[in-house]
């Protein structure tokens, strides 16, 4: 079993802009989506990716923190996108940008349409409890709010937030 230990922060100011070193546009839809996480009918987020000509599936063991059970499979360009374009309720579309501090990789996500506005650091560590850079730009973590999961940007974009949600206030979506 894979397991992802992931902590997502929001950016205080662009100097990380200068320090990319890749840049990658991705588009991903959801099989499993937001309602059914929420109302537990659900034990994972599936989600179908494409980023360039490469593609691939995803599953997410559905909990709140920085340490959830995934598993991830290539898959053919052209089932993702079919999936993309008839199973999925919507299709989240961002730039990742990655950037290097001291040896650490943050995949920086600049996102658009309904959650342009939108732009937030993940850090992937080896263990819940493992140190990490702080760059200057690095501002407030949200790894537990769940408003800030891809998955249910899909269903409550970024444009629809209120000031208390986009100032990361309060633990509800």
């Amino acid at each position: 079993m894979g397991i992802e230990i992931e902590r997502k922060f929001l950016l205080c100011s662009d100097a990380w802009r200068d320090a990319v070193t890749q840049s990658e546009r991705i588009a991903q839809g959801y099989l499993v989506g937001a309602q059914a996480l929420r109302d537990g009918a659900a034990r994972a987020s599936v989600r179908v990716r494409r980023a360039g000509e490469r593609a691939w599936l995803n599953i997410k063991s559905a909990q709140l923190g920085i340490e959830r059970a995934e598993f991830e499979y290539p898959m053919p360009l052209a089932d993702a996108e079919q999936m993309l374009a008839t199973l999925c309720d919507g299709v989240l579309e961002k730039i990742r940008h990655h950037v290097i501090v001291d040896g650490t990789l943050f995949e920086i996500d600049e996102f658009f349409g309904e959650n342009a506005g939108l732009v937030v650091a993940e850090v992937e560590l080896s263990a819940p409890d493992a140190p990490f850079p702080r760059p200057d730009w690095l501002g407030r973590e949200v790894s537990h709010l769940p408003r800030y999961y891809n998955v249910n940007l899909i269903d409550h974009p970024y444009a629809g937030w209120s000031q208390d949600e986009r100032d990361a206030a309060g633990e509800a979506v």
